[in-house]
């Protein structure tokens, strides 16, 4: 698989939310964006948000990326390592995590920083929360994520999920 090929295809979505004045901002990101750790940072470095820029990536109705930048630093969160066995981007977040090889008899768990949205309103516990519902799919786990943090109406919208 190829990040130019099935990987872009296979991305469900990939946004930018950051606040700007206070208020939340979304927006669509390209496929292409989500390619790599490096790419999606780039772009999101772009958003002019106080407290730097999330990115909400979902793959394939199976798992999702969130990175955060601010200035320089770049913080990365995956919501399920098995998901490195099969998609290329989540076998980059966990080369860039300087984690393990994942292999096949590996529990899914997430990885990566759990704290990166604790000073926005999701703390790990509540992360860890969302994460353990099995129930949910990756779209569903980042609107709670985004309620969280307090734009899930915004993200909501732009997704196409109706409003809890």
């Amino acid at each position: 698989m190829t990040a130019s090929g099935t990987a872009i295809e296979s991305v469900d979505f990939a946004l930018a939310a950051y606040r700007e004045e206070g208020v939340w901002q979304v927006a669509e990101l390209t496929p292409d964006h989500a390619t790599d750790v490096e790419t999606l940072s780039a772009a999101l470095r772009r958003f002019p948000g106080d407290g730097g820029a999330v990115g909400l990536v979902a793959v394939d109705e199976d798992f999702f990326v969130v990175v955060r930048v601010a200035g320089a630093r770049t913080r990365v969160m995956l919501s399920d390592v098995t998901a490195a066995t099969e998609w290329e981007l989540a076998a980059v977040v966990v080369e860039h995590l300087g984690l393990p090889p994942v292999d096949d008899d590996d529990e899914p768990e997430p990885a990566g920083d759990l704290e990166l949205l604790s000073d926005l309103g999701v703390d790990a516990m509540d992360l860890a929360a969302i994460l353990d519902d099995d129930e949910l799919y990756p779209d569903e786990m980042l609107s709670e994520i985004a309620r969280g943090l307090g734009f899930g109406d915004l993200f909501d919208d732009v997704v196409g999920l109706t409003s809890a």
